[in-house]
């Protein structure tokens, strides 16, 4: 945590825009729990179908390249805050593992990017249907801190279940504006670390980038507030991360939202 408590002023911003997992809503363990479901069992069928003597199954010599997923180095610096089918791409890429992109109507057996994205999605929802999803006290009051002092409040995420999230948790009414997965599909708009999702909020917020506010955990989604020209980034660190953060471009980094004062 920074010395000193955010202050934000509406003198000085006109609307705050949030991100959903990990900064509303607590499902970003749910996320990493999904992504680590995926990857490890796709990870153990590439080692079952490895040819022994090429660190595959009967060689002795496990591929460091097929280790397990590392549900937070791997979570956070490959998979945080971007669009799914992204996450996918970018993580086998670590792993030095290329697949056809295939198509979103994939079905989650297909061995390309979009069936293993749609593999992690059906394990998010099944996740989220059978334990339902919690939000954070300090963020909810927040929001209600800055609709009472007129300052608008938008949402931001990269996740195409946003409208399922919204209605579980009753938070719906409680944003402006909401960009999420489903409207950049809709108007083709680059996710995270690209910062045109928060500007397309912004634009329909009304309001200029040098009047808001962003409020991301995702190292991805600092960085889109920071090269989208926002007035104050707030780092939300819920990893351990608070200095990777503010490498990534947050002005100021809070353990919490309740260190976040509203004023004016």
């Amino acid at each position: 945590m920074d010395d000193e408590r955010v202050t934000i002023d509406r003198g000085r911003y006109d609307a705050v825009i949030f991100d959903l997992d990990g900064v509303v809503t607590q499902t970003a363990a749910v996320h990493a729990a999904a992504w680590k479901r995926l990857f490890d069992a796709y990870l153990e069928e590439r080692a079952a179908r490895a040819p022994a003597g090429a660190g595959g199954a009967g060689s002795g010599a496990p591929d460091p390249a097929l280790r397990p997923f590392d549900r937070e180095a791997d979570y956070a610096r490959y998979v945080d805050g971007k669009p799914r089918y992204d996450g996918v791409r970018d993580f086998l890429a670590s792993r030095s593992i290329e697949l056809p992109i295939g198509d979103p109507s994939d079905p989650p057996d297909r061995e390309t990017v979009c069936g293993l994205g749609n593999r992690k999605n059906a394990f998010f929802n099944a996740e989220v249907r059978e334990h339902g999803v919690k939000t954070f006290p300090s963020t909810i009051a927040l929001i209600h801190e800055l609709r009472d002092a007129g300052v608008k409040v938008g949402l931001m995420s990269s996740s195409k279940n946003t409208a399922m999230v919204l209605d579980v948790t009753g938070t719906t009414d409680l944003f402006e504006v909401r960009v999420d997965g489903v409207v950049a599909a809709e108007v083709g708009l680059p996710g995270k670390p690209d910062p045109a999702m928060y500007l397309e909020a912004a634009r329909r917020m009304g309001v200029e980038p040098a009047r808001a506010v962003v409020v991301e955990d995702a190292l991805s989604g600092v960085e889109a507030g920071r090269r989208g020209g926002f007035a104050l980034v707030i780092g939300v660190d819920r990893l351990g991360q608070a200095e990777a953060l503010r490498a990534a471009g947050a002005d100021v980094v809070v353990d919490d939202l309740a260190e976040v004062n509203v004023t004016g």
